[in-house]
């Protein structure tokens, strides 16, 4: 398996193919390249073939945060998310909040993640349905 600190050579097109086979959806294809443009992003690759992202948005002083940790479902349970966390904490500037997809929350703590305070979310104006 090769790791990639902040790697620049993620594109769209890799990256959506990748996403696709973890979590399935509708995604913009210009919206998340100016995304990956705007976050470290650090990559698993087997034979070139990504199996693996995680990605910081980070402010580089104060405030960092995991956008998302994507494992392909075949390669889990082989170290990769243990090894994207690793390199995320050895090489942030910040600390890094994330929130945990419920059930996940084991996996976190069995590699050194602490609890932190619970999230909120501020709908972007007409996203929130009416009262």
């Amino acid at each position: 398996m090769e790791y990639r600190f902040d790697d620049r050579a993620l594109d769209a097109r890799t990256f959506l193919a990748f996403v696709q086979q973890v979590w399935p959806g509708n995604y913009d294809e210009d919206k998340t390249e100016t995304a990956l443009t705007k976050t470290i992003n650090i990559t698993a690759r087997e034979n070139g073939k990504l199996t693996g992202c995680l990605r910081i948005l980070t402010d580089g002083c104060f405030f960092g945060t995991i956008t998302e940790l994507l494992v392909l479902p075949a390669c889990r349970g082989q170290g990769v998310g243990r090894a994207l966390m690793e390199l995320a904490r050895a090489h942030t500037p910040t600390p890094l909040y994330f929130g945990a997809k419920p059930g996940a929350e084991g996996f976190y703590e069995k590699i050194g993640c602490e609890r932190s305070l619970p999230s909120f979310l501020i709908p972007r104006s007409g996203d929130r349905e009416e009262e």
